[in-house]
Order: C-alpha cells, then sequence, then structure tokens
C-alpha cells in the first residue's frame, strides 16, 4: 500500500513544473572572488574560516581542480601543485585529482569528492573521496568506490558527513541512485538505484524564455543530523525527498524504497543546504533565486532572487552568512575562456 500511495504522488507531480514566483527580494550579494574561464562549482567553508573551491573537468583548460582561497582573493592550489597537474589521457593515480565535483570541509578535514569522470564521457576507474588534514595538509584517508556501488555512466555529485552513524553519503547525478560510505571499514553501498525519487522529473528546465535542455537526476543532498533524515532532490525535478538514516544503513532494499518520503513540491535547485535552525536553502534555477524552506512547516518563501545569481550551484555557511557560487551552466554554449565565474555571499539575519 505505501509503494502505490508513494507512486500516486509522483505520477500527480510529474510534468508540474512551476510554483507561484514570489516578489523580487532586496537581499544584498557581496562578491567574494571571481575566475575567469573556469568554471567554479563547489565550496565549502571550514570551521576556522578557510575557504575551499573546486572546478570540475567538464572541459580540457582547468587549471586547477581544487584551490583554497585566501583572506585577500586569491586562490591557490590546494593541497598542492602537483595534485592539480592531471591532464586528459594522462596516466591516473591516487595522487591527482581527475574529476573533482565536490569539496566539503567538515571539523578539521577537508573531503574532496573526485568523480573519477571527466568530461562525461564515462567512469575511468573507481570514483573516489581524499580525505586531507587541516592541520597539516597533507592526505590522511583515501575511500575507493566499490564495483557495485556505481556505474559507468555515473557522476557522483555530492556528499554529507554523518558524524554520528559515522557515514557519508552521495548522490549520482549521472546514474540515479544514493551510495552510502562507511567511513570506518570504508565499504559503499548503493541504494535506490534507478528508483523514482532519485530520477529526473523533466528533460529540461526553462531560464530566461529558453530551454535547458538534459536529465540530471539526484543531485542536491542535505542532513538533518538532529532528525536523523537526508533530504535529496533531483536537479531537472520539483520534489523534494527524505529517507531515515537508520533506514538507508540498516533496511532492505524493499524497507529502504518503502521509506522514501515525499517532502513538498519546489523550485528546480541544485546544490541545498540546512542551516542549524532547520531552514533548507537551495536555488530557484529557472528564476534566478534562492528559496528558503522551513522544514518544520514546510513553509517555502524566496530568500533572494537578483541578476547576480546565475545557477547557484553549491551552499555553504560560515559566520552566519550564506556563500554560493555561480556556475552559469545554462549561458553556456561554447568557449568560457572570456566568462566570468564567482563566489558570493548573502547575510542570514
Amino acid at each position: 500500500m505505501k509503494k502505490l500511495v508513494f507512486l500516486l504522488a509522483i505520477i500527480s507531480l510529474v510534468g508540474c513544473k512551476s510554483i507561484a514566483t514570489p516578489k523580487q527580494s532586496d537581499k544584498e550579494i557581496t562578491e567574494i572572488t571571481r575566475f575567469t574561464g573556469q568554471q567554479v562549482t563547489g565550496i565549502s567553508i571550514s570551521d576556522e574560516g578557510r575557504m575551499f573551491a573546486n572546478f570540475p573537468r567538464w572541459r580540457k583548460a582547468v587549471q586547477n581542480s581544487v584551490v583554497e582561497i585566501t583572506k585577500n582573493g586569491v586562490s591557490m592550489p590546494y593541497p598542492n601543485k602537483s595534485w592539480n597537474t592531471w591532464e586528459i589521457n594522462k596516466p591516473l593515480k591516487d595522487s591527482v585529482f581527475v574529476g573533482v565535483q565536490s569539496v566539503i570541509a567538515f571539523e578539521d578535514e577537508l573531503y574532496v569528492l573526485d568523480t573519477r569522470n571527466p568530461l562525461f564521457k564515462g567512469v575511468l576507474d573507481n570514483p573516489r573521496v581524499f580525505v586531507f588534514d587541516l592541520k597539516t595538509n597533507e592526505l590522511k584517508r583515501t575511500f575507493i568506490f566499490q564495483e557495485e556501488s556505481f556505474h559507468q555512466d555515473s557522476y557522483i555529485n555530492d556528499l554529507r558527513i554523518d558524524k554520528k552513524k559515522h557515514k557519508a553519503y552521495f548522490t549520482d547525478s549521472g546514474h540515479a541512485g544514493i551510495v552510502v560510505l562507511d567511513l570506518l571499514s570504508g565499504n559503499t553501498k548503493r541504494v535506490l538505484n534507478d528508483h523514482p525519487s532519485t530520477l529526473a522529473e523533466t528533460d529540461h528546465l526553462t531560464i530566461d524564455g529558453k530551454k535547458w535542455v538534459n536529465k540530471v537526476n539526484s543531485d542536491g543532498i542535505a542532513l538533518d543530523t538532529e532528525n536523523d533524515l537526508l533530504y535529496y532532490h533531483s536537479l531537472t525535478g520539483y520534489s523534494l525527498y527524505a529517507i531515515p538514516t537508520n533506514i538507508l544503513i540498516n533496511g532492505t532494499e524493499k524497507e529502504i524504497k518503502d521509506s522514501v518520503q515525499f517532502i513538498s513540491k519546489t523550485t528546480a535547485p541544485d546544490g541545498m543546504i540546512l542551516d542549524k535552525n532547520g531552514n533548507l536553502y537551495f536555488a530557484d534555477l529557472e528564476n534566478s533565486s534562492i528559496m528558503k524552506f522551513d522544514i518544520s512547516t514546510k513553509n517555502m518563501i524566496l530568500f533572494a532572487q537578483s541578476y547576480k545569481i546565475r545557477w547557484a550551484d553549491t551552499f555553504s555557511i560560515y559566520n552566519n552568512d550564506l556563500y554560493f557560487t555561480n556556475s552559469r551552466i545554462n549561458e553556456i554554449n561554447g568557449p568560457i575562456s572570456d566568462m566570468k565565474f564567482d563566489i558570493n555571499k548573502i547575510s542570514l539575519e
């Protein structure tokens, strides 16, 4: 019966593309830094205020996969230049970044997610996560995904760290699904593979009156450690889902599928982040906006709307400011050597 109700909910939502457009906001947006010809996607700020960003290998001319941005806005390859020297068709090894999609600073460590899928041409070898000690900037551990937890067309997209349960959770936007990593044993397992909740709902978004045609599966991810819930969302979709982490970790395949919860109809987002007050922030890619969703009341409001928000890709919260990257994905139809990609912040107050 649960499965039937879930499927009916899916059917009623597919094809329903928009919510009421909120009024323009007057939030002040401050530019932190910008990059010319380097498409930034990920950003994460450590507890000590160190800022890290990454540049996916979606094209050949990637200068650095991971950088640390100093307080005066200078970008330095992280952890050093050697780690950022890999080029297309060069040998693979565990001391270079191949295709970094996400960086997460958690406590005194930096998790660097390497898709191992440059140019979206398929996984060259097992996706992995490099963990660096932020006290020494040395590699601390490498987690390598096991064969059964990814596909040839996988694009492992984003992650969250669950310290309480010693787990990390990942979305796969290439081949729909979620991966759970045991941070103690290093074992990985795949769940919700090609499940309705992880699949894209549409094959395009409409931005500035133009169609951006693509199907992108499970992408945005956020972790509520107080209530032990993992939230996730496809990029080309309008539905937010959640699942209890204890079932995600310990449940059977059927129990996991039956425990998926539809939370709300939303705008089409990319990344997501949950603040300490239970508010979920995510982009409205089709309306140059960032939305704020109160998990407890299911009330969604416009947080910011501006021409300065150009595909808000990834978020990080530090010192009561919301930081985000503008990856401008929908605007690219050729070389990007002259394009500007920036990192910005908005006060949460």
